[in-house]
């Protein structure tokens, strides 16, 4: 029986149909309002690509070409640094409630979670999220620690994030779009810099930075700390108790360019992060935990780029990554005898039930490494047609004696390509597509993309892609070996130290599909959207307006913990909506809004009989558990007089979890610039204007008036 759950929305009344009829018809109205066009090459008044014309944004991660937002297939959003910081956004996660369509929110402690277009529970498992084009999401887990993300918000250039399925151009994990953080070059940072901001709930965070930049060369060392308390308190049977869920974490980044001449040089970066991760005994203890189970991290990088020139239109890079993610997790146990004597291995005798409790220490640590390398070449052979193309190599290794019962590896190899070709003044095409190999599966796979960019005047395109991309199952999900090993085992148990728990033991035999080979998931999505940019008298106006319609196929859904572990490919989904961002620009003010809107359907088409008709539901369920109806943000940046400025900022996010999101930042700040160095002073304010919890019930803000503090000098 196929189970299907649906949410009905309608747009101010309006079909979604209707709403996007209108956003594209007073698009394409403004654009032949406000452009100005004198040779018609195609639809006179429409497609004229004479007149005035702007600058037009241009984004790097898309293809990996670097193209117009004119020119690009599909739709991609680009965040500055300099946003970031103007807004007095405090975390890196939080610049991504920007982005149209992105729910952010946090799960168990203070973990943060992002997610696009929902399709997820809690672990970001559909998101391609690099550094500078290096993969900096979990290994094993396929899951993006946001918490522990070695970037500092003052290193960031810019972060652009391409909003639908970017498989075509890196790999497997892009399933659902991609996000780059590109980092500041240290050749734009040389100098000494030092800034700091205090403030609710014990934030703190410091940043300190050197670098030094000549003819040869540029680096750059910086230092980051981030702190916090976390939430104030947590439910339990009805009462308020408090919340272990702070962190306090350290980040090391080095940055540096060496120029070997005119055509070739060579960027080094590495990096350390380590620190601790409070986890909560009540939210987060397992197996009778009676202490807490806090993480220990401890993580580091290096990254190798080499970047050649042939000629002005022929250049390529090699680059490769090493990186390392360790965390310890340690908790104790205390268990009746009765419940030990219900898992014990057969060869055990059972334990007498009259003789105290089981206690003894158990982890779930986890060391994943990986090993990274990519050539890619970039060929303009004129301004009509550009090619980049490139093969890459990874290998991804894991080592836990709970998880995997020991170490582990998986493969993957890759040969991607893009061409641009403009055969028309007024048309391009985009074709290209990502063919891969991976051990998880022992499968190879092709996710392609091919679009059509009407260029209706210098300023203005309307674009139609169509995409397919793949994700397999990570390592945890395909391959499990779970397990836990009792370690200072208390009397009368010490024959259990070191002995094997294994989890299959534990779990409900008539719904576990634990061991159970899993296959692929597919998006196949089709994209119509316009971007326009306007000169009006005295300023810019920028206008990008997405629909999309996504069929999803043989997502993985259930559920996995220590009493149930059913998933399997049992879900079909279904969904479409509209996105918007816009942004109005003139001297010293800078507007920006966006707005999601987003229809979701799906439904059960794993076998009937595996699971019972309330766990049919909830798988279904737990793929719509971060998907908003709607959601959207605005921003006003205005510089004032004698070094002042002043920031505001609105995001809502609508039903999630019965919930809704809505938070307003204010921010004053004032830099004062001297001959030999410079300082900014500024005061944050966050008003939490739901006085409901977000997500989930422990996420508890008692004061909705958060302030926080800010300095910084630079020499």
């Amino acid at each position: 029986m196929h189970q299907s759950t649906k949410t009905a929305m309608v747009c101010n009344g309006r079909t979604l149909a209707t709403c996007l009829g209108i956003s594209i018809a007073s698009a394409l109205l403004s654009a032949t309002a406000l452009a100005q066009t004198d040779t018609p090459d195609f639809i006179p008044g429409l497609l004229a690509l004479e007149g005035e014309q702007s600058e037009i944004p241009e984004v790097l991660t898309t293809t990996r070409l670097r193209q117009s937002k004119l020119r690009v297939p599909g739709t991609t959003t680009i965040i500055t640094g300099d946003m970031i910081r103007d807004l007095g956004i405090m975390t890196l996660v939080e610049a991504l409630r920007l982005i149209p369509g992105m729910v952010v929110g946090h799960w168990g402690s203070t973990n943060p979670v992002a997610t696009y277009h929902g399709t997820s529970q809690y672990e970001q498992r559909r998101l391609q999220v690099q550094i500078d084009g290096r993969t900096a999401y979990r290994i094993s887990l396929a899951d993006v620690d946001w918490l522990g993300m070695p970037v500092a918000l003052e290193n960031i250039e810019r972060i652009e994030v391409s909003r639908g399925p970017n498989s075509a151009a890196y790999g497997i994990n892009a399933f659902l779009g991609s996000i780059n953080i590109i980092t500041r070059s240290p050749q734009d940072t040389a100098g000494v810099e030092a800034y700091t901001s205090v403030g609710s709930r014990g934030h703190l965070r410091t940043f300190t930075s050197v670098g030094d930049t000549d003819a040869d060369k540029s680096w750059r060392l910086s230092y980051e700390k981030r702190k916090s308390n976390g939430f104030d308190n947590q439910i339990d049977g009805g009462q308020e108790i408090p919340f272990h869920d702070g962190h306090d974490i350290n980040n090391f980044n080095f940055d540096s360019v060496f120029r070997i001449d005119h055509q070739h040089s060579i960027d080094v970066r590495a990096g350390v992060l380590n620190g601790l991760n409070e986890e909560d005994l009540e939210k987060s203890g397992k197996l009778g935990a009676t202490t807490n189970p806090d993480i220990i991290m401890d993580d580091y990088y290096l990254h190798v780029r080499f970047d050649g020139a042939l000629s002005p239109d022929h250049f390529y890079h090699i680059q490769a990554s090493y990186q390392n993610q360790r965390q310890r997790q340690r908790w104790s146990v205390a268990a009746p005898a009765s419940e030990i004597n219900a898992i014990l291995p057969s060869e055990f005798p059972p334990f007498p039930e009259d003789q105290g409790p089981f206690i003894a220490d158990l982890n779930e640590d986890l060391e994943e490494t990986r090993q990274e390398i990519e050539l890619q070449d970039t060929i303009i052979f004129s301004d009509e047609f550009k090619l980049v193309s490139g093969v890459g190599y990874r290998k991804d290794s894991f080592n836990s004696e709970t998880y995997f019962n020991g170490k582990g590896s998986n493969y993957q190899s890759r040969v991607f390509a893009n061409a641009e070709y403009s055969p028309l003044r007024w048309l391009t095409f985009n074709a290209g597509g990502n063919w891969e190999q991976t051990t998880t599966t022992d499968e190879d796979y092709f996710s392609p993309r091919a679009a059509a960019n009407f260029i209706l005047n210098n300023n203005n395109a309307l674009r139609f892609v169509f995409s397919r991309a793949v994700r397999t199952p990570d390592a945890f999900e395909q391959n499990p070996d779970w397990s836990y090993t009792p370690r200072n085992v208390q009397a009368p148990f010490e024959a259990l130290e070191g002995q094997r728990i294994e989890v299959a033991d534990i779990l409900d035999p008539t719904t576990s599909t634990y061991g159970q080979k899993l296959q692929e998931e597919w998006i196949t999505s089709r994209e119509i959207s316009y971007f326009g940019q306007f000169r009006l008298e005295s300023a810019l106006l920028s206008v990008e307006v997405r629909y999309f319609n996504d069929d999803f196929d043989d997502m993985i859904s259930g559920v996995i913990n220590e009493e149930e572990w059913y998933i399997a490919n049992n879900v079909d989904l279904e969904q479409e909506g509209v996105e918007l961002e816009t942004s109005l620009e003139f001297s010293g003010t800078k507007l920006r809004a966006t707005y999601a809107y987003l229809e979701q359907e799906g439904r059960y088409t794993g076998d009937p009989a595996a699971l019972p008709l309330d766990k049919q539901e909830r798988a279904v369920d737990l793929l719509a558990r971060l998907s908003a109806r709607d959601s959207g943000s605005f921003a006003w940046i205005q510089d004032l007089p004698k070094g002042f400025m002043t920031s505001a900022a609105m995001y809502w996010t609508n039903e999630v979890r019965d919930t809704r999101f809505e938070r307003a930042d204010f921010r004053l700040a004032r830099r004062v610039d001297k001959t030999n160095y410079s300082y900014m002073l500024a005061l944050t304010i966050q008003h939490y204007m739901n006085p409901k919890h977000w997500i989930s019930p422990d996420n508890r803000i008692e004061d909705h008036n958060q302030f926080f503090v800010e300095a910084g000098i630079r020499f």
